[in-house]
């Protein structure tokens, strides 16, 4: 039955919920880290014998890592539109600033965390408020477009023609007031950050808090991967929701298994899962691809994050970035010669690159460039519903 034109279909009103509960989550993980495991990471004392090395401070990337999660969950559960989009950015950017202020002032014990965690979901609140007049003020209805045209009310209509998989064409790159691009990019850029944080490390690696602080937070960027892949995905139903499910089991195993093998040992079957997951998240962001184009994806998919990384971790190493965190956060500065560096940063930057190389090589979502073929139940699809997708 076709939804009249002005309404949306209710899985935006999901969407919407999960991006800003994921949101939610990530903040007391940030002050849990603020409170529990940054004072772990601290030597004791301006003459302690255990002077601070490279990774020393893990906890801080670690934070850094739950305060992205935060800005992605933001943008999926505004779709990825503009309108919720820069709120989101602006609130990371901000929050970044104001966990070093917080470093500074060492709050330690539940209470702290509490407050911390009070702070941190006021400002996630005030910035769904913000998001969610930007909405208004641009004709947006929560998270679609107040008004989503006759052809999304035709494709919606086709639902009972789609066959048993009952796989609902969403159209190109902005229907239903979905920005399909960015959510499949927020999907990549936050696999990327999973890896990152399974591979966060510290000079001795044999802190308590260490291993459990890393996986928690992979998870955590998961399943900001998983939701964010099946929002951009160009149909729904059951093998979607399979393909999800599946994306979501491999990396819940896989990223304790890589965190079990030891620290110098990480890197190829980190490599590995990254390649598997952002495969992943394409086949769900993108319709059949022609055969020729996995030839490029799968290596694009294993070294793309792997060598991005790497460059920005050597751009890191040169450049120390956290050499002025670690001083206006009052902790001691790093010795020995090592670079104070920042694996949250260049796990960033790597996710950013990653997400720009899959778009050229599987094409940007919601693009034209490339015809799927017929539903699961081989119907054909009205005119008005044909769509090019990459």
């Amino acid at each position: 039955m076709p939804i009249p034109t002005g309404h949306a279909p209710r899985s935006g009103g999901r969407l919407a919920a999960v991006g800003v509960g994921l949101a939610a989550l990530a903040v007391p993980l940030w002050a849990v880290g603020m409170t529990w495991w940054q004072p772990l990471t601290e030597p004791v004392g301006p003459w302690s014998e255990r002077l601070p090395e490279a990774s020393t401070y893990w906890a801080r990337d670690l934070r850094f890592l739950a305060l992205t999660a935060v800005a992605c969950g933001l943008v999926l559960a505004g779709a990825g539109r503009r309108s919720w989009l820069v709120p989101a950015v602006l609130l990371g950017g901000g929050a970044l600033a104001a966990d070093v202020a917080v470093d500074r002032a060492d709050p330690t014990g539940p209470g702290a965390t509490v407050a911390l965690v009070a702070a941190g979901w006021l400002a996630v609140g005030v910035t769904v408020l913000l998001a969610v007049r930007r909405d208004g003020a641009t004709g947006a209805d929560g998270p679609h477009r107040r008004t989503a045209g006759a052809g999304t009310a035709a494709v919606v209509g086709a639902v009972g023609a789609a066959g048993p998989d009952r796989t609902v064409p969403w159209g190109p790159h902005r229907t239903a007031g979905r920005d399909r691009a960015v959510l499949a990019g927020v999907a990549a850029v936050a696999a990327v950050l999973a890896l990152t944080a399974v591979l966060t490390r510290s000079p001795t690696g044999r802190e308590p808090a260490l291993d459990p602080a890393a996986l928690v937070t992979a998870l955590l960027l998961l399943a900001v991967t998983v939701v964010g892949a099946a929002a951009a995905a160009p149909a729904r139903g059951r093998r979607r929701l399979a393909a999800a499910v599946g994306l979501a089991v491999t990396g819940g195993i896989g990223l304790p298994l890589v965190r079990l093998v030891g620290p110098a040992g990480r890197l190829v079957p980190a490599a590995l899962l990254g390649a598997v997951l952002l495969l992943g998240v394409t086949l769900l962001t993108r319709p059949a691809l022609p055969a020729g184009r996995y030839v490029v994806l799968v290596p694009v998919g294993l070294l793309a994050p792997l060598a991005l990384w790497h460059v920005a971790l050597l751009v890191s190493a040169a450049l120390s970035p956290g050499t002025p965190l670690t001083a206006l956060a009052g902790n001691s500065p790093v010795g020995g010669g090592d670079p104070d560096v920042l694996p949250a940063l260049a796990g960033l930057v790597a996710g950013l690159g990653t997400a720009q190389a899959l778009a050229r090589t599987a094409g940007v979502p919601g693009r034209p460039g490339h015809r799927p073929g017929p539903s699961a139940g081989g119907s054909a699809r009205p005119a008005s519903v044909e769509r090019r997708y990459p």
